[in-house]
């Protein structure tokens, strides 16, 4: 419902939430995997979608779950309305819920025609499942040929090949999961790292999407209030109102203003480090990145000069995804290649999440690079000087491996400092939700710095949309085929 306010002889159209004064929606007992055993049962909280993402029954679709790499068993998983039409197509009957069975798979099982193979089948009717919606898995050899066959099968009984992400998509089309378990599930997918593991899991599970849901409804209550102080200016309502809702606004505010404060620990797990090695030419760059990688990834030669262009390995550090990058030596040049490679080194330097620059002590630096970590090579020839505007300088050989393990631990100290959390509150872990999460903040500071309730009831409306925007309650519509464009077909 709009509602037209005047004030001071301006206009203002604003929207009246309609969902203000509502509670959220209860939670199902339904499994988050895939198999919906009862012994993984749990108990999870609807998701509330846009309306307007809201669908008509979905027509059923199939994907194999476990790839197309050479292996004994292939799981192909079929998800939408008149699943258990087809299932009965291929068996004749169908097997009891959520129970394995082993079964003979026919093109047309009425009139037994064209036997495909003895699977193990699992009948997953919804909303109890992975997607809300009636599934079914078969458990097939994973032969190309019976592959192949099966998913003709399908298509002749009704079903069309999924595209990525499509059955994640469902899941969250039908309130199974939010955006933010979305995105979990696909980083889980994409782990490389323990890291990564464990972060994936945690907001797969619900933790970062919980934390969103329990501002909004905190928020929701916050704007109830306010919305009783405008409609009701003529029943002297106490002024412990206006005050409760302006503590528990600022509240918001400052666990938001928090939580933006992390460093971007959470992205940076998620993306890996970047560790560039900077230095002047034949300082040994090239030679620490071999030894760092464990593999002779770049050419090493007593010429200055040799690496003209950034070299990038990746490799794991203190349990993170780090890619070392191997730049060109820093130092004045007339040749436009070498030159470029030196600007290249210097964009590496600019974007890098930590610095290793290293140097000879007979040509220390008097000044370093920001935030750098100075590594004086060659101390078996010179010592290194003790600190370079009061960092301590690290010495090292790399010709007899001295002070080799010490810059290893001291590189991996760097990287769990860079992804240490200092709360226990789940990370953020996307430039999209650190865009929300800011513009939600934004409009609390703006609310609590207007004393026209109207306006501050305008500043609080925006605040919810954003937050509703990072968990896909609100006006994600643009945001989906980014999202599950990034899933593997069968997930």
């Amino acid at each position: 419902m709009k509602r037209k306010l005047r004030h001071d002889g301006v206009l203002i159209t604003r929207e009246q939430p309609a969902d203000v004064l509502h509670a959220v929606p209860a939670c199902l007992n339904c499994p988050h995997s895939a198999n919906d055993s009862p012994a993984t049962n749990r108990k999870r909280k609807t998701v509330p979608t846009p309306s307007a993402l809201r669908t008509q029954p979905l027509e059923p679709i199939f994907a194999l779950a476990t790839g197309t790499a050479r292996a004994a068993i292939a799981v192909m998983r079929v998800s939408g309305t008149g699943s258990d039409a087809i299932l009965r197509r291929l068996l004749g009957t169908l097997p009891a819920p959520r129970k394995a069975s082993l079964r003979r798979l026919w093109r047309d099982a009425v009139h037994r025609t064209d036997a495909l193979d003895d699977a193990l089948v699992l009948w997953l009717p919804g909303p109890a499942n992975y997607t809300g919606e009636d599934s079914f898995e078969l458990h097939l050899h994973a032969g190309p040929a019976i592959v192949s066959a099966v998913a003709s099968a399908l298509v002749e009984a009704g079903a069309r090949p999924a595209e990525p992400g499509e059955f994640t998509r469902r899941a969250f089309l039908h309130g199974r999961i939010d955006l933010t378990e979305a995105e979990g599930i696909a980083d889980l997918i994409e782990a490389e790292t323990e890291a990564q593991r464990k972060q994936a899991l945690a907001q797969s599970e619900g933790r970062l999407g919980t934390l969103y849901r329990g501002w909004a409804d905190r928020l929701r209550n916050v704007l109830a209030r306010q919305e009783a102080l405008i409609d009701f200016p003529d029943e002297d309502l106490p002024p412990e109102v206006e005050a409760a809702l302006l503590t528990e606004t600022a509240a918001l505010r400052d666990e938001i203003s928090a939580h933006l404060a992390d460093g971007e620990r959470g992205e940076r797990i998620r993306r890996g480090l970047t560790i560039a090695i900077v230095g002047p030419p034949n300082a040994g760059k090239s030679t620490l990145l071999n030894h760092l990688a464990e593999r002779q990834a770049a050419i090493v030669s007593p010429v200055a000069g040799t690496t003209r262009d950034a070299i990038e390995i990746v490799t794991m550090l203190a349990g993170v995804r780090v890619t070392l990058v191997d730049t060109a030596g820093l130092r004045e040049t007339t040749d436009p290649i070498e030159a470029e490679g030196v600007k290249r080194a210097m964009f590496h330097v600019e974007h890098a999440d930590c610095v290793v620059q290293m140097f000879f002590a007979e040509a220390a630096p008097d000044h370093l690079l920001p935030g750098a970590l100075p590594v004086c090579n060659k101390i078996d020839l010179a010592p290194a000087p003790f600190t370079i505007e009061d960092v301590p300088v690290l010495g090292i050989s790399l010709r007899d491996e001295t002070g080799l393990a010490a810059l290893q631990e001291n590189l991996e100290r760097r990287v769990r400092e860079l992804t240490a959390s200092g709360s226990i509150a789940p990370p953020l872990t996307r430039a999209r939700h650190r865009a929300a999460a800011m513009v939600a903040h934004e409009h609390l500071k703006a609310a609590l710095a207007v004393d026209w309730p109207e306006m501050r009831g305008e500043e609080l409306r925006l605040a919810m949309r954003a937050l509703g925007r990072l968990t896909g309650e609100v006006g994600v519509e643009d945001l989906l085929d980014t999202v599950f464009g990034q899933f593997c077909i069968g997930k």
